[in-house]
């Protein structure tokens, strides 16, 4: 059976059977949150991008739109994060990523989350020991945050990946301007001066440079400083030059999720190292998963007849 078969194969019977599957109503102000599977009553109206819209999880536009991009990309079609199927010979890796979702990330693959403060530390400007290791590398407002110069930081994540691996990731960007905050910056140092941070820099050259009015994001560790905003063409721009083959920016609606965004930029991004292209592994373990389930299935109708058997003759109704 081919990929794409196999994609649609799993896409019917997730609708069909999955307890967290959605089906579209345009006329019902209500969406499937794709992080945790819950349904929410919702106005209709489009998502400010970091404002939570799930009551139940907290998820965000950003989060599920991310994830929403990641499972095109894994999979080909649009399954909310309880209802992936489980994949082990898939391996993946994520930077910093959220506990909304990394723990499931870690049930259903080969999967990893790290971290640039803690253990298992990854830096995204200095390449892992193993190259090429990875089918998914999965990364939500970080790249703004690494030192000049920002390619590297692409560069690692090429080499990382597999031949047909996929970087799948988030960064606040402009649509057409960009701004390197400190294009210079080598080795350098925050300091409070007068109740202000401070950041001090001394360049290859040797001379000293010193910013003000510096601009923080905050993560699971505290705050980051933000080291610039990126234009969609730079990011294009630095993703072709690290030698991506491909790149996708996920712009479409998708209401049963809730990935209504109100502005068209900053959205998910998705950058291939070669085609989309699963392994054999691949395809058995979801082929496999798709036979537990369907089985699953059909106890479940066996379960529900007999239950409405013996009541039917209870009733002498049968």
């Amino acid at each position: 059976m081919s990929g794409e078969g196999l994609f649609d194969l799993w896409k019917g019977f997730s609708v069909s059977c999955a307890p967290n599957a959605f089906l579209h109503n345009e006329s019902v102000a209500v969406f499937a949150c794709n992080v945790c599977g819950k349904k929410n009553s919702w106005s209709g109206e489009p998502f400010e991008r970091e404002k939570a819209g799930c009551m139940h999880c907290g998820s965000t536009l950003r989060t599920r739109a991310l994830l929403g991009a990641l499972s095109m990309e894994l999979f080909g079609t649009r399954l909310a994060l309880p209802d992936f199927p489980r994949v082990k010979s898939l391996r993946g890796i994520g930077t910093s990523d959220s506990n909304q979702y990394a723990p499931r990330l870690a049930e259903v693959f080969d999967y990893r989350n790290t971290f640039y403060d803690r253990e298992p530390r990854f830096d995204l400007e200095r390449p892992l020991e193993e190259g090429a290791a990875y089918d998914f590398v999965l990364s939500s407002d970080v790249f703004e945050h690494v030192s000049p110069p920002f390619g590297r930081a692409f560069r690692n994540v090429f080499n990382l990946l597999k031949p047909n691996g996929v970087l799948v990731f988030t960064v606040p960007y402009d649509v057409e301007e960009s701004t390197e905050h400190f294009p210079d910056l080598h080795e350098y140092g925050l300091l409070e001066v007068g109740g202000r941070t401070v950041l001090v820099n001394r360049t290859r050259a040797g001379a000293i440079q010193t910013a003000e009015n510096l601009t923080f994001h905050m993560d699971g560790a505290g705050q980051a400083l933000e080291m610039r905003v990126f234009s969609e063409q730079m990011l294009r721009d630095g993703l072709a030059a690290a030698g991506f083959s491909s790149v996708k920016i996920y712009g479409e609606n998708y209401r049963p999720f809730g990935i209504v965004p109100a502005e068209m930029w900053s959205l998910p991004i998705a950058a291939r190292k070669g085609p989309f292209a699963w392994s054999v592994d691949a395809m058995r373990d979801v082929m496999e998963e798709w036979r537990a389930l369907r089985a699953a299935k059909k106890e479940m109708e066996r379960l529900s007849h007999a239950t409405w058997s013996r009541i039917g003759r209870k009733l002498r109704l049968l």
